[in-house]
C-alpha cells in the first residue's frame, strides 16, 4: 500500500501545478515562455494557414479535427505499407499487410495503441519515430483541445470565458459560439506540453538504462545453441523517447510486444514506479485544469472528488483480488508477472492504465485473476474514471449531463446545467453515446464468439468469453491493453476492431462538443435557491450511482458469463 499511496501522492502534487499550467496554454494569454516557444509556433501556424486569435464555431472545430484525422491517416498507412522501401529499417522490418497497416494506423490515430504486431520484429526505426511516436505526440493533443472547447462551449464561449464564466453570447445559435481555434490548442498543446514532458521522462529512463539508440541491435551467442539456432539478436532502438510518450500521452502500447513487461524497456523498480506515475499525471492534471480554465473551481474540485473516490475504489478491489488467488488460497498469483516485479505493482499497474485510456502493461493482463479482469474491464466500460488525455473528461461531462438530466426529473425541476436548460436535442444526443457502447461491444463479441474459428482463442469456456470481450471493450474504450491468448493478427480482428475504434473515438469527442455549443447558444436563467446543486457531496454519489448503473444494466450478463464465472470455477478447481 506504501507504493500506491505514494504514487497517487506524487501524481497529485505533479498534476496541481501543471494543471494550471494547461489552462494558461489553452487560455492562449500570454505567457513567460512565450518567447521559447512562439518561434516554433508562428512557422507551424502560417503553414496552416491560420491565426490563433481566429475563432471557431463547434462545426468549424469539428471538421477541423476531422480533417487532421483524414490526412494524417492516409499518410501513416503508407508508411506502414512502404516501410521496406524506407531508410531507418536496420532490422529489415517487412511491409505491413493492408490490413494490418490499417488496424495499427486507426489504432494509434485514435490514441488506442492497439496492438496485432510486435513493434520490435515488424515496424522499422522509421516507422516507430514518424508513424508511432508522431501520432502519440499529436492525438492526445487533438482530444484535449476537444474537451477544452467543450468547456468553452459549456460556459458561454471563449468571449464570455474571458469575461465572466456563464455570461451569454449575443446570438441563440449554437454556430455562432466561439469555442477556441482547433489549430492553436493542437500546436500549443504539442510544443508547450507534451514534447517538453516526454524530454524530462525519456532522459529519466535512459539513465535507468532503457535503450535510445538508432544502431542495430547486437548479436548473442546463446548458452544452448544448436544448429537451428546459433544466435539471437537483440532488437534496440530509440526506445526511451517511444516509452516516454507512451505513456505520458495515455497512450499505451510498446516498442516490444510485452511492453513494459521487458527489461530493455522497463529495467528497475525506479523506471516502473516513473512510467506508472506517467500514466496518471497528464489525465489528472486535465481535471486540475478545470477551475482555473472555466473560473468555477468548486465544479473542478466535484470532477476530481469523484474521479479520485471511482479510482479508490478500482484500486483497491484489484490488489485485493490480485494478492488472493481465492478462497482456497492467500498466496499471490504470481503466474504471467515479472518476478522483479512482483503481483501488487501488476495489480496497480492494471488498475491505473485502464482507469486512464493507456494500455500499456508490465504483466500478462490474461494472467490476472478473473476479477482484477473484471475491473480492468468495469474501467474501460465506465471510461471516464480519469480516462485518457481529454477525452475522458468528455466522457465524465456526458456522465453528468445524464444525471443532471435524471436528478432533475426525479426531483420535479426542469434539468438544467449552469443555468441552461437540458432539452429534448441534448437529450437524443446523449442517448447516441450512451447506446453506441453496448451495440457495438455486444454485437461484435457475439459475432466473433458464434461464428467457429473466428475469434482464435487460446482458451475454452468463461475465459474465452472474457478474451473476445476484452480486446472489444479495450478498442472502443481507445485504451489498447488485451487479454491476448488470441489470434488477432488476422483481417477479421483488424477490420472489427477498426470499427470498434473509430466509433468510440469520434462520436465521443464530436458530440458532446455539440451538445456545448446547443447548451451555450441557450439564454442563461440566474441560479437560486430552487437550482440543482451539483458541487456537492449528493450529487456526486448520484453522480457515480448512475455510472454503476449504466455499466451494469448494459454489461452484467457478459460480466457474468465471462469474468465472474471464470472466478467461480477458478474458486472450485482449488477447494479440490
Amino acid at each position: 500500500m506504501v507504493e500506491t499511496l505514494l504514487l497517487f501522492a506524487a501524481a497529485i502534487a505533479l498534476a496541481w501545478p501543471l494543471g494550471h499550467y494547461l489552462a494558461a496554454v489553452l487560455r492562449g494569454a500570454p505567457m513567460r515562455s512565450d518567447p521559447l516557444f512562439a518561434w516554433i509556433e508562428r512557422p507551424i501556424y502560417a503553414l496552416l494557414g491560420t491565426r490563433p486569435q481566429m475563432g471557431m464555431g463547434w462545426r468549424g472545430y469539428a471538421t477541423a479535427f476531422l480533417l487532421s484525422n483524414g490526412v494524417l491517416l492516409l499518410l501513416v498507412w503508407a508508411i506502414f505499407m512502404t516501410q521496406a522501401w524506407l531508410p531507418l529499417n536496420p532490422n529489415d522490418a517487412p511491409n505491413m499487410t493492408w490490413d494490418l497497416a490499417l488496424h495499427t494506423t486507426v489504432s494509434f490515430l485514435t490514441n488506442t495503441n492497439q496492438q496485432h504486431y510486435a513493434g520490435q520484429a515488424q515496424l522499422s526505426y522509421l516507422a516507430q519515430m514518424t508513424g508511432i511516436v508522431g501520432l502519440q505526440v499529436v492525438t492526445p493533443v487533438m482530444a484535449l483541445g476537444v474537451v477544452a472547447a467543450t468547456l468553452r462551449g459549456l460556459f458561454g464561449g471563449r468571449q464570455a470565458m474571458a469575461g465572466q464564466a456563464g455570461a451569454t453570447p449575443s446570438s441563440g445559435d449554437a454556430d455562432t459560439v466561439d469555442v477556441g481555434n482547433y489549430w492553436a490548442d493542437v500546436v500549443r498543446g504539442c510544443v508547450r506540453v507534451m514534447l517538453p514532458l516526454a524530454l524530462v521522462l525519456s532522459a529519466l529512463l535512459t539513465a535507468q538504462g532503457v535503450p535510445a539508440t538508432l544502431q542495430g541491435g547486437p548479436t548473442a551467442t546463446p548458452v544452448e545453441a544448436s544448429a537451428e539456432f546459433k544466435e539471437q539478436k537483440i532488437p534496440l532502438g530509440p526506445v526511451a523517447p517511444m516509452v516516454a510518450i507512451k505513456q505520458l500521452g495515455s497512450n499505451g502500447g510498446g516498442w516490444y510486444g510485452p511492453n513494459s513487461a521487458v527489461p530493455l524497456e522497463n529495467p528497475t523498480p525506479l523506471s516502473n514506479f516513473l512510467e506508472t506515475l506517467a500514466i496518471l499525471l497528464v489525465p489528472v492534471s486535465v481535471v486540475f485544469m478545470i477551475g482555473p480554465f472555466t473560473g468555477r473551481r468548486r465544479f473542478g474540485a466535484m470532477v476530481f472528488g469523484t474521479m479520485l473516490l471511482m479510482s479508490a475504489a478500482s484500486t483497491s478491489l484489484a490488489l485485493w483480488s490480485e494478492g488472493h488467488s481465492g478462497t482456497a488460497s492467500d498466496l499471490a498469483l504470481m503466474e504471467g508477472k515479472e518476478v522483479r516485479l512482483g503481483a501488487d505493482a501488476s495489480a496497480l499497474w492494471a488498475t491505473v492504465t485502464t482507469q486512464v485510456n493507456n494500455g500499456s502493461v508490465n504483466a500478462m493482463l490474461d494472467s490476472t485473476a478473473p476479477l482484477t479482469g473484471m475491473v480492468s474491464m468495469v474501467n474501460m466500460l465506465i471510461n471516464g474514471i480519469w480516462g485518457g488525455i481529454g477525452c475522458g473528461l468528455q466522457q465524465f461531462l456526458v456522465y453528468l449531463l445524464l444525471a443532471v438530466f435524471l436528478a432533475g426529473l426525479m426531483t420535479g425541476r426542469t434539468p438544467e446545467l449552469f443555468g441552461r436548460k437540458i432539452e429534448g436535442p441534448e437529450v437524443k444526443l446523449l442517448a447516441v453515446i450512451v447506446l453506441l457502447q453496448p451495440i457495438v461491444l455486444l454485437g461484435l463479441t457475439a459475432t466473433a464468439l458464434a461464428v467457429p474459428g473466428l475469434a482464435g482463442n487460446s482458451n475454452p469456456g468463461f475465459h474465452a468469453i472474457s478474451q473476445v470481450f476484452y480486446e472489444y471493450t479495450s478498442a472502443f474504450a481507445n485504451n489498447g491493453s488485451g487479454f491476448e491468448g488470441l489470434g488477432d493478427a488476422t483481417p477479421w480482428w483488424n477490420l472489427s476492431c477498426v470499427l470498434a475504434l473509430a466509433l468510440g473515438r469520434f462520436p465521443g469527442l464530436v458530440l458532446p462538443l455539440a451538445i456545448a455549443a446547443m447548451l451555450a447558444a441557450k439564454r442563461r436563467a440566474p441560479e437560486g435557491a430552487g437550482s440543482l446543486q451539483i458541487e456537492t457531496p449528493t450529487f456526486v454519489l448520484t453522480l457515480i450511482g448512475i455510472v454503476i448503473i449504466l455499466t451494469l444494466l448494459q454489461f452484467m450478463p457478459v460480466l457474468v458469463l465471462g469474468p465472474v464465472a471464470d472466478h467461480l470455477q477458478l474458486n472450485a478447481l482449488l477447494a479440490r
